[in-house]
């Protein structure tokens, strides 16, 4: 190594520390923790225009979906697949009664999707969102694509509860 190398290299400004990517920036093999459990993430739907992710999670042979949505501060909802099924997607009640509890309409939505990994839906598009709770607090997600029906049961997760453990 020459001299000149080795002086410029001294005064050379060090190369800024990478950003960590945040929960919503994660995409499909990369590793976080959600309520002590450690999943990896295989697939993505995002929504741009409510800044809003679900992410698919798999530990070992548990799939569950964690939705993410930038407010005022992050929110988390750890979802799991419910059997169910509706025929029209304008005749989703607002009010919903299953074996444990009865759910209220909390919000509606569409948007348009984009798809990457194993998600519910192979390919993005319009999507409808029908958001409930219960008066226990627990949460019943309806997704509506391509003339398809997913319903979810899951809960709010504090987002201390959530970090990237691995991101690539």
């Amino acid at each position: 190594m020459s001299v000149f190398k080795r002086i410029s290299n001294l005064f050379a400004k060090p190369e800024p520390p990478k950003k960590e990517k945040s929960m919503l920036q994660l995409s499909p093999g990369d590793i976080c923790e959600v309520s002590l459990v450690t999943y990896q993430v295989v697939g993505k739907v995002q929504n741009r225009s409510r800044n809003a992710v679900v992410l698919t999670l798999q530990d070992g042979n548990d799939i569950a979906y964690l939705h993410i949505e930038e407010r005022e501060v992050l929110q988390f909802a750890l979802y799991v697949p419910i059997d169910g099924r509706l025929d029209n997607p304008e005749e989703v009640p607002t009010i919903v009664e299953l074996d444990n509890g009865t759910f209220y309409l909390e919000e509606q939505y569409a948007g348009y999707v984009t798809v990457q990994g194993r998600a519910p839906f192979k390919q993005g598009g319009e999507q409808h969102v029908w958001q409930y709770q219960a008066d226990d607090y627990k949460l019943l997600r309806i997704e509506w694509q391509d003339g398809r029906f997913m319903l979810y049961e899951g809960d709010k997760v504090i987002p201390g509860d959530v970090k990237v453990i691995r991101a690539t």
